[in-house]
């Protein structure tokens, strides 16, 4: 009679999950009903650097005294040194953001380093991706290049499309160089060569007819059966007449 009491009680009992290991959240045991919003719960959290950036009252002060402190360096220092490094890391990410949206470079690099040097802070590719591609709109060679070793020395990498669109954004700037050399680190990489990126950065070297080829020949040699499609020739014919039209 007892036995069949007890059965009777298990049965009109809520199911219970039991967690291994979890004795100091309510002994390990929850409901049933609860166990997808722990699981949920449980999931990676999104990047910082990819969530939507709204500035607080502070975060818009302190852009908006930097912009004016700029051209004077002693009363700059001083304010970053006072204001900067008490911003909360939401409104640091967000002015940094901002600063970035707007073009303005040389404080996008204070801000850039700031942030390096904050303890919350962790080698993050969309925070090196967003960075390079505001130095490549504005054709930034030396600060491209010291942002470049940075992540290297963090160990940063940048998987295949974001590699694809680095290259075609510092073409689209003007800067072959540099996005050849983004281009020659991208073969390197451990990642599978993907075709999409391939041809993304063709098509921003139809102005760049010989490294078109190479980087062509490449993608030819990694996928033999895609079918790459030139432009008509007079395109090329086209692009050189008007370099030589800007020299003269």
């Amino acid at each position: 009679m007892w036995r069949q009491g007890q059965n009777l009680v298990r049965q009109a009992s809520p199911r219970l999950i039991v967690l291994p290991h979890s004795s100091n959240r309510s002994c390990g045991i929850i409901t049933g009903s609860s166990s997808s919003s722990s699981s949920s719960s449980s999931s990676p959290s999104v990047s910082i650097w990819r969530r939507k950036k709204d500035i607080g009252k502070e975060g818009l002060m302190v852009a908006k005294e930097l912009k004016r402190l700029q051209s004077n360096a002693v009363r700059f220092e001083r304010f970053m040194k006072s204001h900067v490094s008490r911003l909360l890391k939401s409104d640091l990410v967000a002015v940094l953001a901002e600063f970035q949206r707007q073009d303005l470079v040389y404080l996008s690099m204070r801000l850039y380093e700031a942030v390096r040097k904050e303890i919350w802070y962790r080698p993050d590719m969309f925070f090196y991706r967003d960075m390079l591609f505001m130095l490549a709109r504005n054709k930034k060679v030396d600060e491209t290049k010291k942002v470049w070793e940075d992540l290297k020395k963090e160990g940063v990498m940048f998987d295949q499309h974001t590699f694809g669109d680095l290259v075609r954004a510092f073409l689209d700037g003007g800067l072959s160089s540099e996005a050849m050399h983004i281009y020659d680190e991208m073969r390197l990489s451990p990642d599978p060569p993907m075709s999409l990126p391939y041809r993304v950065m063709m098509k921003g070297l139809l102005s760049y007819p010989e490294l078109r080829e190479k980087v062509k020949d490449d993608f030819l040699e990694l996928f033999p059966d895609i079918v790459v499609y030139d432009p008509p020739v007079d395109l090329f014919d086209e692009e050189e007449w008007r370099k030589e039209s800007d020299d003269d």
